[in-house]
């Protein structure tokens, strides 16, 4: 008996394997190995065709970056074919394939290259100059681009592998966004501006690395046999020179990353601190700036004049905010000063403006809130008529919505001839979710004594 149970406790054990590693299976539906490794091949051979989408691309990509459209941008990224010389890269990296690595890293480059001209020429031609918020979002690469691009890399990978392609490729095309920072190197040489050509190149290059590395890892992963005829030397120095080039691209990624977030902190202290110290009744703050650089604090205010010992004691509750080694420096600006009335004008329509866009954000909140609970309002008095018609048992039914801090639920309170079970009291509760369709019900149900319970029954 015991043999039996220790068999059925394996099997299904066994079941359980089975199942998930049938889920989890990235080699279930992967082409062949000669067929994938053909069309790497294929994938190192620009032809004509390539050439002239990928000068569409761009040039797609340019006006869409122009004219600050991310629906044109992603169309350019979509039909674009500079993902698939990636992907060959970095199959050939993991087989050790150092002839198919360099044909595939000579196409990608003159594809680049290319790219490059094209961009060059558009933004050279077109009367917009102006950068827009697309391009300068291209600019400055943080760790958070590495991350993406790997795990785009991996998807991208895997679904390049497989006999039915689907919609991987063209989403991680979109995710990793090779073309707009291309784009945008090309504008910086147009217009000569050393910012965009440097900053949107490195988020370009982050990308392809990491992409290529994700493939890479995934073809190791999926266990494709590595090529033996090459030279062992060569790879060595070929890995050992990637590895170098990874290390080098990453530590300025995470450099930046980490003052965006240092920035982010920072500037978040300094709103908690005006918010909570500059709380005068005469007074209003018109512009607030956080120097960094000179770890500053600048504070316009216009009304009452604020005395001198009131700005050196709110200059020492700095170090409470995370502020420490900051100054204070305030501007004061009395509304009668005529020489600067227009400047004061214009500091209290902007702050009225954004004390009215709050207000009426608020009111938005609050108008929609009620509309919720108009939408959910729930006939109680319905619903205990109800629950005394289906469940025989309940009598004296009453119930209503109550609300904790979290969320609302509603509340039965009933009597019953003789106590329920714990199936009858969860299949109220059940069919009270599906009346309100809240998220969660409670049941008072006090049981009668058989004198009361029998008094009832009779109605009398």
């Amino acid at each position: 008996m015991k043999d039996m149970e220790n068999r059925s406790l394996d099997s299904k054990q066994s079941g359980i394997r089975t199942y998930f590693h049938s889920l989890f299976d990235v080699k279930a539906d992967m082409m062949r190995y000669d067929e994938l490794r053909e069309m790497m091949e294929g994938n190192t051979v620009i032809r004509g065709s390539n050439m002239w989408i990928l000068i569409m691309a761009i040039l797609i990509a340019s006006i869409g970056l122009n004219m600050n459209s991310t629906a044109v941008i992603i169309g350019a990224m979509l039909i674009s074919p500079l993902m698939s010389g990636i992907l060959t890269m970095g199959y050939s990296l993991a087989t050790s394939d150092l002839t198919m690595l360099r044909k595939a890293f000579t196409s990608f480059g003159t594809q680049v290259v290319i790219s490059l001209i094209a961009s060059t020429v558009y933004f050279s031609l077109t009367p917009l100059k102006v950068p827009t918020s697309e391009m300068i979002a291209r600019t400055s690469p943080t760790l958070w681009d590495v991350l993406i691009a790997l795990l785009g890399g991996i998807a991208g990978a895997i679904g390049n592998t497989r006999r039915e392609k689907g919609n991987v490729i063209p989403g991680v095309a979109i995710a990793t966004a090779l073309m707009p920072p291309l784009c945008t190197a090309g504008y910086g040489l147009a217009t000569m501006q050393p910012r965009f050509i440097f900053g949107a190149f490195y988020l370009f290059c982050i990308n392809t690395l990491f992409i290529m590395l994700s493939t890479a890892f995934v073809t190791k992963l999926m266990g494709i046999p590595s090529r033996k005829s090459e030279n062992w030397t060569r790879q060595k120095k070929v890995k050992r020179l990637i590895t170098i080039i990874t290390v080098l691209t990453v530590i300025p990624s995470v450099l930046i990353g980490s003052f965006q977030v240092y920035q982010t902190v920072m500037e978040q202290n300094c709103s908690n601190y005006l918010r909570d110290t500059f709380t005068f009744s005469d007074t209003q703050v018109v512009k607030s700036e956080l120097d960094m650089r000179n770890h500053r604090v600048s504070v316009s205010l216009v009304g009452s004049r604020i005395p001198q010992d009131v700005i050196d004691r709110l200059e020492e509750l700095l170090p409470r905010y995370n502020l420490e080694n900051y100054t204070l420096h305030v501007t004061q600006n009395n509304i009668s000063q005529a020489d600067n009335s227009d400047a004061v004008t214009i500091a209290l329509q902007e702050k009225t403006i954004q004390d009215l866009q709050a207000q009426l954000d608020a009111k938005q909140a609050q108008f929609d809130s009620m509309e919720t609970l108009l939408d959910r309002q729930i006939d109680c008095r319905e619903i205990s008529k109800k629950a005394e018609q289906i469940f025989s048992k309940l009598s004296d039914c009453s119930c209503g919505v109550l609300s904790s801090e979290s969320r609302d639920y509603v509340l039965l309170c009933a009597s019953a001839r003789e106590p329920l079970l714990p199936d009858e009291e969860r299949t109220i509760e059940n069919w009270l979710l599906t009346e309100t369709n809240l998220s969660r019900a409670e049941l008072r149900i006090t049981a009668l004594d058989p004198e009361e319970a029998v008094e009832t029954t009779d109605g009398t």
